[in-house]
This record gives structure tokens, C-alpha cells and sequence, in this order.
């Protein structure tokens, strides 16, 4: 009572505590809005001083949405699967190297002429944006049929019939869509200007060329390093230290880095679930059998899904469907399969015979009255090849000898109603009119029909066999006593094992799409964006996130991640890919050392060596430098390709391992030197990054997760 005396006493203070919280929560809320207009609230990202707004982001982010929609719908099986979490890295990686070609392009002078610019809008359009407005203006009415069209008609409206207010949106379209490409343009011209400066000299073209012309016949024996025992030669925290400082530049990040320990737990059925989904395909059966093929609301509600199919024996697929459905009696009912993924029962409806195809000759009139005239003359025998030679071309349409299919795989095509396949029938090889009214009239007759197929109809139930509310919920109490268990993120990955769990180790950005399935596949979790989020905005170094789940009815999943470390300069020494990659480099080199010393006595002869090393000698007998299946290791492949055929035995240190080999001859093939091809293999060689030496050093500042809603 006392607490509540003081509350009461204090409520006007409060009422002006809570109305400042408010305000500041507001005010902070606006703050952090995409769409605030106060300093570089609106800036979704920067590499260096070049900005990326959230309203150019959200633009992208639609642009390649319509693409991938588009794509989808023009090849549905190859982009089926596509993961659109993908879309906010891509949208976001593509304005970066847009806005700082077009920057460097503007510095070095470069702008996009107007005969360039008319070429690629006008004249050879490469702006998909541009064919889009052709096809807009004829959605609207007008006939145009190229982008030079286009342009009269949007910019010289009343010449052509049509207000300024009628253009304008479609004026705006075009000035945005030049807009786009003036960048991209100046971008093209920059990137060829640059590539232009790698190119080869004469002698480079020619070390090319010998470095192909000029073999070795080469007996050699290798010793691989991870063949070794890593106890023989252990690796102090002292020379790691020196190993990262020598190479710490290699370790240089481009932005804001966290290393996570990611937990991801598939949902699958439970035994309990097997079990009622057994007893429901039971249920199925009897319901089938006993209800004139209708599944109750009850069975329905439970996921079992019903489909009616009428098809060609030609149209079912080879199996025991086809086999019931084609032999059983009608209204049979078996269950036909059972497994882990679900089951299916079918029931067998009626056979009858059917014609799948008719051929059909139609004539599509201008007018009723023009159509009563080409009816009458047809039905008094006017041939249909002829109907162009006794009527006005403009007001005679005919089709002739048309294949119509009325089944496909798919069932009946419905393309014609039944009521007018039925007139079309009875009217006995006559002409009769299909639709008719004053704009004009369509006509038509059966000219051949296939003979008669059996048609098949069945009912099939389906149920596909996922995880019950109870197991994931069962799964999802398991995970929580986890992480109320192993509340940092050591803990996390300390025990998870011994809970069942797999850790899996990534490091995240703001430039990371979602959770990857492994470490560098572009396959990622389902719905797992948000978890990528939690970590870049709200987690700190050693925190655990809370559950996250992806909500697939077949195949749900639980996630939940820890924070290991943050950097934003360098990977540093503690993170386990640096470590184990230094680790290795360390004890490579140490045992390459120990191991030339050991072994260089025994190189009196390659035999004696490989004897030794207890590894079996091989031979290369056309060894060039740089194209050798046996010999992956640069250095000692320069070593090799130097040496002369003088027979002596040299054992060296590689970066993978220990070489002992024996140069036994040299020679060089005759083949034409092509000034072209070396050219280009120079090119290839060099492989300059032409973004990367846009971009140098500039580090990147994202904030895309910031500007995303939460989950």
C-alpha cells in the first residue's frame, strides 16, 4: 500500500515522465525511419563517400523482384526454387558497383554522348525499361511498334492525337528510364577504357608462349604434409602470433564482421505422428468406400486432400495407380501407398469412350449479316478454300483444318463447351453458327475427328506426412531448457553437442543474405534472414539469441545462434578459420624444413629418396609450367621448369608438401606462336578485378538490416 501511496502521489511527474518517454521514443523511432529526412538517416549504406539511399535500394529491390517474377513465369522449373532472401545482397552489391563506376567515370571525364545514348534507346535497345513503355502505350490503345514510335508519340502528343496529360506518366517513364541508362552507359565506358590499360607486351606475350612451347621430362616423388602426425610438430601461440603479423594485411575485413555459432534443428515426424497418420489412412479407406467417394470435414481439416482426374490411359503414368485405376471395378477404393512422405488412396470412377482431338474448320465474319451470308453460302457447298475469292478479305476470317485437343495429361481442356461440341456433333457435317451477334459472327464445323480413347475417372486422396503441433512444440520446449541453460555464447557451444545439437561456425555482415546451409553455398535456410539480423543489430559478443523458426507445414525448422566475436578491421588470431589456417602453414613449414634436412642425404639417387619418404616415384614426361596434374605447388613448378637436364636429384620445400625430382631431358614442341590467343591468355592470367581497383581500400558501411522491419 505504501508503493501505491507514492505513486499516486507522484502521478502528475509521472504523467510528464511518460509523455517524455513517449515523445523520445517517437522522436527515436523517426530517427531511425528509411524515411526521415535529417542527415543520413535515409542512407541504407556507403562505401566511402559514395551513398546508397534506401529509396534507390527499395527500387532495386522491386527491379530484380519483377525480373525474378518474370523469369519464374517464362521458365517456372529452373527459377522454382530460387531463394528470394538473395534479393536484398543482390539489389545492394548492384547499386555499389553502379555507383562507384559511375563516381570514377565522372571523374576521369566520361559522359554518355547523345547519338550513344539514342543508339541503345532508340535505335538497338538494350533497356528493358524502354520495351516495357512500348508495351504499356499498346495496353492503352495506341499501336506502337518500336522505341523510335514510342518517343514520337510520348513527346509530340498532340501531333498524334493525345494530351500532355495523357503522356505525362509515360514521359516520366522514359526520362527515368534514360536516366539509367546515361550511368550505365558511362559505367560500360569506363570499365572498357580500363580494361584497355591490361594489356601485354611483346614480352609477355612471348613468356607465355615458351612457358607452353618449352617441357621437361621430370621423375619426381611427392610427400604430402597432411600425411604427417600434426604431435610431431606442434605449433606455439608465439609463432602463430608472428605468422598473424606477417599476414595480417590477408585479414583485412571490408566491414563490421561477427563470428556466430548457429544451431538449426529439422523438425521430422514423430513416431506418434506416423502412427495417427496410419490410423487416418485407414480412416480414408473407409470413408471412401462408405460415403459415394467423400471424405468427411473432419478427415479434411486433418491435411487430407482430394482430386478428381479424368484422363487417357496414355496420360497415367506407369505404376500401381494406372494399374488399379485401368482394372479395378468401379467404385473400388485401395490404399495405394504408405511411406514416410505420406500416403495415397484412390478410388475408381467411371470408363468411358471419348474422342481426345477434333479437327474443325472456322470463319470469323466482320458482321451478323456478313456471317448469315458466308453460312448460307457454305452450307450450299461453297468450299472453305475458297471463301476469300467470293468475300471481302477484311471481313472473312477463316481458320481451316484446325486440331483442337479436348484431353490432354491434364484432363478435359474445356476448349470448346460442351454445349457447342454437342451442336457442332449434331449438326451432321454442316456449318453452324457458334456466337453471333451485331459485331460479328464465328462459324464453324467438324471436318475430322480421332476415333474414340477410354477415359478414366478417379478420385485420389493425398496426405503428406509432416511433424504434429505436439512434436514441434515438444522440439521447441527441448531447445529452450537449452538456451535457459547455456545463456553465453561459450556455454552454447561448449554443450551443444551433449544436448544433441550441431554448432555450425560462420562469420555474418550486413551484406549477408541469410543463414548459408554450409560455409560458401549459396543455399540458405529458410526464413533465417532474421536471425542474420538479430545478429547484426542486437547481439552482442557473447550473447544468445532467443528461437526463431522457419514455419514449412512439411518441414519446420528451430534456430538459434550465439555471438562469438565482433571485429570490423581484422579477422583477429582467435577466430578458428585464421587460426587453423595458420596452424597448418606453421606446422608445414616446419616440417618441410625438418623433412629436407632429414631426407636431403638420401638423395643420392630419386629412388633412394622416394624410398625413404615412403612414397612412390612418378614421371612427367612433357611437364610445362603451369600445366601439370602431378605438380599443383607454383613455387616448386618454377623450380622445376628452371632446371636444366643435368640429372641431379634436388629436394625442395613446398607449400603443400616435400618434392624430390630429377629433371632427365628438355625440349620444346613446335607449335605456331598466335599473337591473338596469348593476348587474351595474358588477359586471363592477370585477371584484373576491374571493381576491386575501383573500389581500393574504401570500406563499407551497411545498415540494410536497419532499415528492414524486425521480426
Amino acid at each position: 500500500m505504501a508503493t501505491l501511496e507514492k505513486i499516486r502521489s507522484k502521478s502528475v511527474f509521472l504523467i510528464i515522465v511518460i509523455g517524455v518517454a513517449l515523445l523520445a521514443f517517437i522522436v527515436g523511432d523517426a530517427l531511425t525511419n528509411s524515411q526521415n529526412i535529417f542527415g543520413d538517416r535515409t542512407t541504407v549504406a556507403k562505401v566511402g563517400g559514395t551513398k546508397i539511399d534506401f529509396t534507390e535500394y527499395q527500387r532495386k529491390r522491386e527491379e530484380l523482384n519483377n525480373q525474378l517474377e518474370e523469369a519464374r513465369r517464362q521458365n517456372p522449373a529452373q527459377f522454382a526454387n530460387f531463394d528470394t532472401q538473395v534479393l536484398a545482397e543482390m539489389a545492394l552489391e548492384q547499386l555499389i558497383q553502379e555507383k562507384l563506376v559511375e563516381d570514377a567515370a565522372d571523374k576521369a571525364g566520361i559522359r554518355a554522348t547523345g547519338n550513344l545514348l539514342r543508339h541503345y534507346m532508340i535505335e538497338n535497345p538494350q533497356n528493358q525499361k524502354v520495351m516495357d513503355i512500348v508495351r504499356q502505350l499498346n495496353a492503352s490503345g495506341l499501336s506502337v511498334q518500336t522505341p523510335q514510335q514510342a518517343y514520337e508519340v510520348i513527346f509530340n502528343p498532340k501531333r498524334n492525337g493525345m494530351t500532355d496529360a495523357q503522356m505525362e506518366p509515360f514521359q516520366r517513364a522514359w526520362l527515368q528510364a534514360e536516366k539509367e541508362m546515361k550511368q550505365t552507359l558511362k559505367g560500360v565506358v569506363y570499365q572498357r577504357v580500363l580494361a584497355g590499360t591490361v594489356k601485354a607486351n611483346d614480352l609477355d606475350k612471348k613468356a607465355l608462349y615458351n612457358d607452353y612451347v618449352t617441357t621437361s621430362s621430370v621423375d619426381y616423388a611427392y610427400l604430402p604434409f597432411g600425411q604427417l602426425d600434426p604431435k610431431e610438430y606442434p605449433v606455439s601461440s608465439e609463432e602463430l602470433k608472428k605468422a598473424y603479423d606477417e599476414k595480417k594485411s590477408l585479414f583485412k575485413v571490408e566491414e563490421e564482421t561477427k563470428d556466430v555459432s548457429f544451431i538449426s534443428v529439422s523438425i521430422a515426424a514423430s513416431d506418434a505422428d506416423r502412427a495417427a497418420a496410419r490410423e487416418l489412412a485407414r480412416k480414408t479407406v473407409a470413408e471412401l468406400r462408405d460415403s459415394a467417394g467423400q471424405l468427411s470435414k473432419a478427415t479434411k481439416k486433418e491435411g487430407v486432400s482430394m482430386a478428381h482426374h479424368s484422363v487417357r490411359s496414355s496420360d497415367l503414368t506407369a505404376g500401381p495407380v494406372k494399374d488399379f485405376v485401368t482394372s479395378a471395378p468401379k467404385d473400388s477404393v485401395k490404399l495405394i501407398s504408405e511411406n514416410v512422405q505420406g500416403f495415397t488412396v484412390v478410388r475408381v470412377g467411371n470408363r468411358t469412350e471419348a474422342v481426345d482431338s477434333i479437327q474443325v474448320n472456322l470463319v470469323s465474319t466482320a458482321t451478323e449479316a456478313m456471317g448469315n451470308k458466308v453460312l448460307a453460302a457454305l452450307n450450299a457447298g461453297l468450299s472453305a478454300d475458297s471463301i476469300a475469292t467470293r468475300f471481302p478479305a477484311d471481313s472473312v476470317y477463316p481458320q481451316l483444318n484446325q486440331w483442337i485437343p479436348l484431353y490432354t495429361a491434364e484432363g478435359p481442356t474445356n476448349a470448346i463447351p460442351e454445349a457447342t461440341l454437342d451442336s457442332l456433333r449434331s449438326a451432321a457435317g454442316r456449318y453452324i453458327m457458334i456466337q453471333g451477334g451485331p459485331q460479328g459472327m464465328l462459324i464453324g464445323k467438324i471436318t475430322e475427328q480421332k476415333p474414340p480413347v477410354t477415359v478414366y475417372e478417379y478420385d485420389e486422396a493425398t496426405y503428406m506426412l509432416g511433424p504434429s503441433v505436439k512434436t514441434v512444440n515438444n522440439e521447441r520446449a527441448k531447445l529452450e531448457k537449452f538456451l535457459l541453460a547455456n545463456k553465453t555464447a561459450e556455454d552454447f557451444s561448449k554443450n551443444a553437442a551433449k544436448a544433441g545439437y550441431t554448432v555450425q561456425k560462420f562469420n555474418f555482415t550486413q551484406s549477408t543474405p541469410a543463414v548459408p546451409r554450409m560455409q560458401g553455398m549459396n543455399s540458405y535456410y529458410p526464413e533465417s534472414r532474421q536471425v542474420v539480423r538479430w545478429v547484426m543489430i542486437e547481439g552482442e559478443d557473447g550473447d544468445v539469441s532467443h528461437i526463431y523458426e522457419s514455419k514449412d507445414a512439411l518441414t519446420p525448422a528451430l534456430y538459434a545462434v550465439a555471438v562469438d566475436r565482433s571485429y570490423d578491421e581484422y579477422v583477429p588470431l582467435s577466430n578458428p578459420d585464421v587460426k587453423n589456417m595458420l596452424t597448418n602453414e606453421v606446422r608445414a613449414s616446419k616440417a618441410g624444413d625438418k623433412l629436407v634436412e632429414k631426407f636431403g642425404k638420401k638423395t643420392q639417387s630419386l629412388q633412394s629418396a622416394a624410398q625413404a619418404m615412403g612414397v612412390e616415384q612418378r614421371n612427367a614426361p612433357q611437364f610445362r609450367f603451369g600445366v601439370n596434374p602431378g605438380v599443383n605447388d607454383p613455387s616448386v613448378m618454377g623450380r622445376i621448369a628452371g632446371s636444366k637436364a643435368d640429372k641431379k636429384v634436388a629436394i625442395v620445400k613446398g607449400e603443400d608438401g616435400v618434392y624430390v625430382y630429377q629433371v632427365t631431358g628438355n625440349g620444346k614442341e613446335n607449335f605456331p606462336f598466335n599473337d591473338q590467343m596469348y593476348e587474351q591468355q595474358y588477359y586471363q592470367f592477370v585477371n584484373p578485378d576491374l571493381m576491386q581497383m575501383i573500389r581500393g581500400d574504401k570500406k563499407l558501411k551497411n545498415s540494410v538490416y536497419k532499415f528492414e522491419a524486425g521480426d
